[in-house]
């Protein structure tokens, strides 16, 4: 065991090694790089959020499940999912510790663990400013009790604004909304909307509330108001009906980042609610790129023929979602001077897309992949590595990232490995 956690940081650290190369011979110093969807562990923290739990009985159940052996166990807390992410350990996530001695770091530089890690690898990929996201919390959208979901969700948020994202403002989040409690919901864009570091709020995709209710209506009101999108970031859950027809991994995840995005995108747009809150900026991350083109071409038909069920539209279904915003993360590349160009082209890609990497996740990608895409401009490049995701967030301009590898003083970061089970740091 010991041989495979070796071989899988030596991995990750020849990736990241491989990464600042190319940014250096990219010369991404050149323009500012936003990554807007990076993950952050918080399964690894819970000792440290579940004080900040306001309700006692939840806060008392939320220590218990920690308190168990096994990840199993801890993850109760926002509803385990089946998957085989880590490819059954041959591929291995970042977030535990064989990723990492900061020992060695000065009195200056020794921060929240959490924020140095972040910092490292964005330092090795040329990357600005990040936008950070919980990743267990992904499936808490599933748990059967509302009220769980509201804890949680307002615990981490004050853990993250009060003890992480102050450490460093190249480090932003899209705070976490409780979308199965709009009431709450609502509260939570009313105390955090202005707190340092949230650019946004963000939904988790796999959940079964239609998001065109009216009871929503008052949420979309307070983001256009205050002018802060609303990202809807995707996952997948093997255990929706649907899918438990699927017998493979590989199946369930290359279906259902995709499915549940085009679910509430399609309410969104067939219910109207870019015509009633015109203001409204959305975002639609970690679903790939491929299922755009489809959804447009498949809604426009449809509502040629039957215009008659979605009165409130003044456009095309396709004009709608070309004023939306989409990550990159995970970018089908099978075909890069064809239907991607096309998929590019038929998206406004160079006003709307957004550079995500979604790392530390197995499938992540480092800007380059972005960049050396051999139909972009340089405009469209700086953009959609960028620009974009500036103007969306309100971000600077400025660089943050160090120019190059030895400026930064960089050098693979190793540490020992800990065991499978482990979860809690």
């Amino acid at each position: 065991m010991s041989e495979l956690y070796d071989r899988g940081k030596i991995q990750i650290e020849n990736l990241l090694r491989n990464a600042r190369a190319q940014a250096d011979q990219r010369g991404f110093d050149r323009f500012p790089i936003v990554d807007v969807d990076s993950h952050h562990y918080e399964d690894r923290r819970w000792d440290e959020i579940i004080p900040y739990i306001e309700d006692d009985g939840i806060r008392d159940w939320a220590r218990a499940m920690t308190e168990r052996s096994g990840k199993a166990a801890a993850t109760t807390i926002t509803t385990a999912q089946v998957g085989n992410q880590e490819v059954s350990g041959r591929i291995l996530r970042a977030g535990r510790n064989q990723l990492a001695d900061l020992r060695d770091l000065s009195a200056e530089q020794r921060k929240h663990d959490d924020v140095a890690r972040m910092l490292w690898a964005m330092d090795m990929m040329g990357i600005d400013y990040t936008i950070m996201f919980p990743t267990p919390m992904l499936h808490l959208s599933l748990h059967p009790a509302a009220e769980v979901e509201v804890a949680l969700a307002r615990a981490y948020t004050r853990w993250l604004t009060e003890e992480l994202l102050p450490q460093d403002d190249r480090i932003r989040t899209l705070a976490y909304l409780p979308f199965n409690d709009p009431e709450a919901s609502l509260r939570m864009i009313e105390e955090f909307g202005d707190t340092p570091g949230v650019v946004g709020f963000m939904v988790t995709s796999i959940r079964y509330r239609p998001v065109h209710a009216n009871e929503y209506a008052p949420v979309y009101a307070a983001l256009q108001e205050r002018g802060l999108p609303l990202a809807f970031h995707a996952a997948y859950n093997w255990h929706e009906q649907s899918m438990t027809q699927l017998n493979k991994f590989i199946s369930a995840h290359a279906l259902g980042f995709s499915f549940c995005n085009i679910i509430h995108m399609t309410n969104m747009i067939v219910n109207g609610i870019p015509e009633r809150f015109p203001g409204l900026k959305l975002a639609w991350v970690e679903s790939g790129l491929a299922w755009i083109p489809f959804l447009m071409q498949r809604l426009d038909n449809e509502y040629l023929m039957r215009t008659s069920e979605a009165p409130l539209l003044k456009r095309l279904p396709s004009d709608y979602m070309r004023d939306m915003y989409f990550s990159t993360q995970p970018m089908e590349r099978t075909a890069p001077t064809g239907m991607m160009r096309e998929s590019f082209e038929m998206m406004n890609a160079e006003n709307t897309l957004l550079y995500s990497s979604d790392y530390p996740h197995w499938d992540f990608d480092v800007p380059s992949v972005i960049y050396d895409l051999p139909f972009l401009t340089d405009r469209a490049r700086h953009k959609i590595l960028g620009g974009n995701a500036c103007e969306l967030f309100g971000l600077p301009t400025d660089k943050r990232a160090p120019a190059s590898a030895a400026e930064a003083g960089l050098a693979p970061m190793v540490g020992e490995a800990v065991p499978v089970a482990s979860t809690l740091s």
